[in-house]
C-alpha cells in the first residue's frame, strides 16, 4: 500500500462551476469590452486584470489541473478566483 502525503493534490478532474465562470468571463470581456472601460471612456486596467486573473484561473481549475506545489495550489484555487472577482466588483461599483 502506498501512503498519501499530507499536501498531495487533490484528483484532477473537471469542476464545471469554475469552467462555466471562466466562459462566461470570457464571452462578457469579448462581447462587451466597455464594461472595461472607466466612465470618462478610458480603458480600466485594474479591472481588467482583475477579471483575466479571475478567468485565467477558473480555466485552470475548471479543466482539472491541480498543482503539486502549495504555493501553486493556492494560487490556482477556487478562493484566489472569488478574490479577483470582489476586487473586480469593488473597482467597477465601489470605486
Amino acid at each position: 500500500m502506498s501512503r498519501v502525503a499530507d499536501d498531495a493534490p487533490a484528483s484532477s478532474r473537471l469542476h464545471p462551476l469554475s469552467l462555466l465562470i471562466a466562459i462566461a468571463i470570457m464571452l462578457v470581456c469579448t462581447l462587451y469590452p466597455p464594461l472595461m472601460a472607466s466612465p470618462d471612456g478610458k480603458a480600466d486596467h485594474g479591472l481588467a486584470t482583475a477579471l483575466f486573473v479571475a478567468m485565467s484561473v477558473a480555466f485552470v481549475r475548471g479543466v482539472g489541473f491541480v498543482p503539486r506545489a502549495r504555493i501553486w495550489r493556492w494560487l490556482f484555487s477556487g478562493w484566489t478566483c472569488c478574490a479577483a472577482l470582489v476586487l473586480a466588483g469593488v473597482l467597477k461599483y465601489l470605486l
